[in-house]
């Protein structure tokens, strides 16, 4: 079908475009705050929702919730959506740094819930993480089950924690399967709820052509699927999204994981998920530096009923489990992509 080449190859461009790692480093002075923003948008969001919008200055760069972007049903107090702006927070100010400038930040609560972030000149101070941006990705896809050395978890919990956060690395089998029966509990919650299933559609883009229109939502590529007409997936999606078939692929992902890491806050409100989004941003960046694979399970922290029950398995006490990560070495998946920058700069 020449459409569906056509558009495959747009998409490939498109990629490339948005995932090359020159967009980070060698950028020209006049370009660096478009090329900071550009470093931001390529963070993790809550089904690839990107709802932040970023307001550009001289010297300022603010990050803004957008709201128009919200998914009531399965994040309906926005908890996702401010911790996805704490995943481009974090991508922001390493990008930063990378570039020569120095961060100063300051979350602003009364205003919604933002980030400013004042640049001023520093040393340029490259590192593995601002390395990792344009190579991080969430691998939906079965990993090899080989387990991480004790050095690199050291590493990666060391990179997890947060400032009233913390993170929780799970690696022995039956913490995996622990962590695997809430899963299932939570996915086949929201698989039974229709309106669940209707808002999770909204962001699927089963056609490359609309990928590359909306650069946002979940791109059938990116879960290793081929490129189909939106009628003809979305039809296809009725029949095979259950419960059964969806638990049966988590049980795999899940068991061929090397661990997982689990985010919480030490209090429930907006600054704390934005702190627990980059904690868990840091995490899955100094894992791409390790050369090794993440994807959120985040089921039994959006199901209200099981998060409670998950943060008593845990041991938190009161303390709110935020974000559920699996981690370990797996194949390099088919990127998502992002929208333009002058979509998200005000």
């Amino acid at each position: 079908m020449p459409g569906c080449d056509s558009g495959s190859s747009l998409y490939e461009q498109t990629v490339r475009r948005t995932w090359s790692g020159e967009n980070l480093v060698r950028a020209p002075p006049r370009d660096a705050i478009r090329s900071i923003v550009h470093n931001a948008t390529l963070a993790a969001s809550s089904h690839n929702t990107q709802p932040w919008k970023f307001k550009t200055q001289r010297s300022t760069i603010t990050i803004l919730p957008d709201l128009a972007r919200r998914c009531p049903v399965v994040d309906p107090d926005d908890h996702h959506l401010f911790a996805s702006l704490g995943c481009a927070w974090e991508n922001l100010d390493i990008a930063a740094r990378a570039l020569g400038f120095q961060p100063s930040s300051t979350f602003d609560d009364s205003a919604g819930g933002s980030v400013r972030v004042e640049l001023a000149s520093g040393l340029a101070v490259e590192s593995p993480l601002s390395g990792a941006i344009p190579r991080r990705q969430s691998s939906r896809a079965q990993y090899d089950g080989q387990p991480v050395s004790p050095s690199q978890l050291r590493v990666l919990e060391a990179s997890g924690i947060g400032a009233g956060t913390g993170v929780m690395l799970l690696t022995q089998k039956a913490q995996l399967e622990r962590v695997l029966d809430y899963v299932v509990a939570g996915n086949t919650a929201q698989l039974e709820n229709p309106a669940f299933v209707r808002e999770l559609k909204k962001w699927i883009r089963f056609d490359d052509s609309d990928a590359v229109r909306t650069g946002d939502g979940l791109s059938a590529r990116a879960s290793g699927n081929p490129s189909t007409p939106h009628w003809f997936g979305s039809m296809l999606l009725n029949v095979l999204l259950t419960a059964r078939s969806e638990n049966e692929k988590y049980r795999k992902h899940i068991r061929s994981s090397a661990g997982i890491a689990v985010f919480y806050s030490e209090t429930n409100d907006k600054a704390h998920w934005i702190e627990a989004g980059r904690a868990c941003e840091r995490f899955c960046l100094q894992a791409a530096a390790l050369d090794l694979r993440t994807a959120f399970i985040n089921q039994p922290v959006e199901v209200v009923p099981l998060r409670a029950q998950f943060a008593s398995y845990l041991g938190i006490g009161q303390r709110r489990p935020d974000l559920i990560v699996r981690f370990g070495h797996g194949p390099t998946m088919p990127r998502s992509l992002r929208r333009p920058i002058d979509d998200v700069i005000i």
